[in-house]
């Protein structure tokens, strides 16, 4: 069990790589060559041109700071993070920026006043309980753990200051839960009706379309629409699948990296032809000119993809049952959107399209009986993977709680008891170690989740972060808590009466603060600091730019801004809160490490966001109803520990009390769910009819279908017009390569255009 010496090592080495990784980040942002790295967001934007063209630097300046002053201001980074206002961020970042940080600020206005609170009351009461005093034979403690409700002695009447902290604490959770439901309600519908136009407000998504024999789902679709929706339908958009011409394209983009390498080398050194093996990963076979070989394999594939373009346009099975279908008014695309369309629940589902940047094209060529399948496949293996990571979990379990494996294994006390290695391995190990079994699994639910076949990018992080979240509750929370108990009392409970189980149970959980200290320190305070520095980033740019880069535009490609990927903040972030509103009677001196988490962690996504990340997509707070849910299930989670852990106490007075929590944050809950959640689910058809009418009064002449045309155009699409393809059409089921075509306002029917979507298994 980690002491106060063990913390104070974990403590002196995470304080330290945080400031070299902050002191290593403001020379390294200074530099020129590195300015892309550390400044993309503005680069995207057309703000900046390269530190080049603003300081006029040349030779060695190019690249290296060479003024001595900057060096001196290595922290002004931290006020241009705090000047810009929401409002601007919003305008500079999105929506979804904004809100991901006010998640931040609501961490800090939940947990200053707790742990005000906790320190100045429930650590006094704790520590002079005195009751790990005299169970020092029984329980294996530390003098942190003197600071815990487990000091407290079983029926004490101190119990009731617990009881009244838990009071308190839910009562200004919830109300600072519903305040910030409130703002990010009224920010998101300011924020759609602030939007001059928007093509998805008038675009749904049709999934399962029915077959009919002798009709093309094109015709289906347009005869359905006009019939249902006579007064409103304007277009629709088919989708096919192009599984083997989209694998197939992106072959050729990794062969044509390979040429574009060797024709650099080539062109650096003239003298020398570079030359590759055939085998296999190119380290066997028989070795051949490097450029006539890959020039040869691109020649035999452009082959390849005008045969499988060819299938695809002339292959009427290539049609999928999906089809993205516009409205001439925002009011007809609701009505559609948020309706059953069908008397058939199965068929004509609709939901709202994705913004053309937030749709996920792979999966919308998955067929609709398939969906089910996937999912409880899925559902099987994340429940398979949860319990899979105990193994990990409980390794690292072992490292914190030495003690109990001293007594167990007495052979391995030779190592433990060095001084310095102990420390180690009970202060900084086991939160570092389970930072790296941790590393690898939001990029694991990801590709879980697309499987699983959600159509947009925000649904999928949302649901790659719902898994992670589980996870991370499962093994990191409980798994800790269940795995580490048993590692600590392990000889308690084999030698001690099966009824005194429960006690020592009651008494250890709270024990386990010291873990997650440990863990807090790791994750929330080096691990935000190595964030900001961008290390892979940082390396994989100027691999690119000494071996790939050749133009201006190559050099765009290889700067990869990233994004904030909620995937793996979100559940992070909701793990602090577990911690945070589980401790905060149980063992209040975790609070002031969250408090700091949160307060580092803001500053740093604050820079990341100004400058750095470039979202993919535009959810409108989207993810802010997950995030609330989860914020109430940790309050829950809280309640019960201290329901469960009160009644190994034998607070039998106090512990009744505790019963209203749950009923009340469950009832607050479903209040906020109805209140709120419908703006994060529907759009008014009031606000619609409002928009589309001061739309017709401002522009009377508006060609909206001109506008909706090319407004989903999927990526495959833009490939086949760089392999100088002309448009796609399809009038009534018929597929054929119009060129030239005909503009919009010359058509005198609705065109159906067809995009090819990637089929992802």
């Amino acid at each position: 069990m980690a002491t106060l010496e063990d913390l104070g090592v974990s403590a002196f080495i995470n304080i330290v790589g945080a400031f070299a990784f902050l002191l290593l980040f403001a020379v390294l942002r200074i530099q020129p060559i590195n300015d892309r790295v550390y400044f993309p967001k503005w680069y995207i934007a057309g703000e900046r041109k390269g530190s080049r063209s603003r300081s006029g630097a040349r030779g060695v300046g190019k690249f290296v700071n060479l003024n001595l002053w900057t060096y001196l201001t290595f922290l002004n980074w931290v006020p241009g993070a705090l000047r810009m206002s929401q409002s601007e961020i919003i305008q500079h970042a999105g929506l979804d920026s904004a809100v991901y940080l006010r998640i931040y600020i609501l961490g800090l206005k939940i947990f200053v006043p707790m742990t005000t609170l906790a320190l100045l009351i429930l650590i006094p009461v704790n520590v002079s309980g005195g009751t790990l005093v005299d169970l020092r034979k029984e329980i294996i403690f530390s003098d942190i753990d003197k600071l815990s409700i487990s000091n407290v002695s079983p029926g004490s009447q101190r119990f009731f200051v617990h009881l009244l902290m838990a009071y308190l604490f839910t009562l200004w959770t919830c109300y600072m839960l519903y305040k910030e439901y409130d703002n990010v309600a009224f920010m998101r519908l300011h924020y759609l009706a602030s939007q001059h136009r928007r093509v998805d407000q008038f675009t749904v998504v049709v999934r399962n379309v029915p077959h009919v024999h002798g009709h093309s789902t094109s015709q289906t679709v347009e005869q359905f629409f006009q019939r249902v929706h006579p007064d409103h339908y304007l277009s629709h958009q088919a989708v096919y699948n192009a599984n083997k011409y989209a694998k197939l394209v992106k072959q050729k983009e990794r062969l044509h990296n390979w040429l574009d390498y060797y024709q650099l080398k080539f062109d650096r050194n003239p003298e020398k032809r570079p030359t590759t093996k055939i085998g296999f990963l190119g380290c066997c076979g028989q070795r051949v000119d490097a450029i006539e070989y890959y020039t040869e394999r691109i020649s035999q594939l452009d082959k390849k993809i005008a045969i499988e373009r060819e299938r695809v346009l002339k292959d009427p099975k290539a049609i999928m049952p999906v089809a993205f279908v516009t409205f001439d008014s925002r009011w007809g695309a609701a009505v559609c959107a948020q309706t059953q369309q069908s008397k058939n629940p199965t068929q004509w589902l609709t939901e709202w399209a994705p913004e053309p940047r937030d749709v996920y094209w792979q999966n919308l060529a998955i067929p609709f009986v398939s969906l089910s399948i996937r999912k409880l496949l899925i559902s099987v293996s994340v429940f398979a993977l949860v319990f899979f990571y105990m193994i990990p979990i409980a390794f690292v379990q072992s490292l914190a709680n030495l003690e109990g494996l001293e007594k167990v294994a007495p052979f391995l006390r030779t190592v433990i008891d060095i001084k310095v290695v102990k420390s180690f391995l009970q202060g900084f190990l086991p939160g570092l170690a389970l930072k790296v079994f941790l590393y690898i699994l939001p990029a694991v639910l990801m590709i879980m989740s697309k499987i699983e076949g959600y159509i947009s990018l925000s649904s999928l992080e949302r649901r790659a972060a719902a898994k992670y979240y589980y996870f991370m509750l499962v093994n990191v929370f409980l798994g800790s808590i269940i795995a580490g108990t048993a590692f600590e009392q392990l000889y308690s409970f084999l030698h001690q009466p099966p009824t005194q189980i429960p006690r020592t149970i009651g008494v250890a959980i709270p024990m386990k603060a010291t873990f997650f200290m440990t863990f807090i320190m790791v994750d929330g305070w080096a691990g935000i600091a190595s964030e900001i520095l961008r290390v892979k980033p940082l390396v994989i740019y100027h691999l690119k730019n000494m071996f790939l880069v050749k133009t201006e535009r190559d050099r765009e490609k290889a700067m990869d801004p990233g994004s904030i990927g909620l995937p793996e903040t979100l559940p992070t972030l909701q793990l602090y809160f577990l911690l945070g509103l589980v401790y905060a009677v149980i063992t209040p001196i975790l609070l002031p490490f969250i408090l700091i988490f949160f307060a580092f962690a803001f500053l740093v996504y604050r820079h990341q966001i100004i400058n750095v990340y470039n979202q993919e997509y535009e959810s409108a707070g989207a993810f802010w109803p997950h995030v609330h849910s989860r914020i109430i299930a940790s309050l829950l989670i809280s309640q019960l520990l201290l329901l469960g852990l009160l009644g190994t106490k034998k607070a039998a007075y106090s512990t009744p009390l505790l019963i209203f929590l749950p009923v009340l944050t469950l009832w607050f809950h479903s209040y906020c769910k109805s209140r709120f959640e419908p703006a994060f689910r529907k759009y008014p058809l009031e606000e619609a009819m409002e928009k589309d009418i001061m739309e017709r009064a401002a522009e009377p002449n508006l060609n909206l279908k001109a506008y909706l045309a090319d407004a989903y155009l999927h990526p495959i699409f833009h490939a086949f017009e760089d392999e100088e393809m002309g448009q796609v059409r399809v009038d009534k089921g018929e597929s054929h390569i119009a060129s030239p075509i005909r503009s919009e306002n010359n058509s005198p029917s609705p065109p159906h255009y067809v995009y090819h979507y990637e089929f992802e298994a």
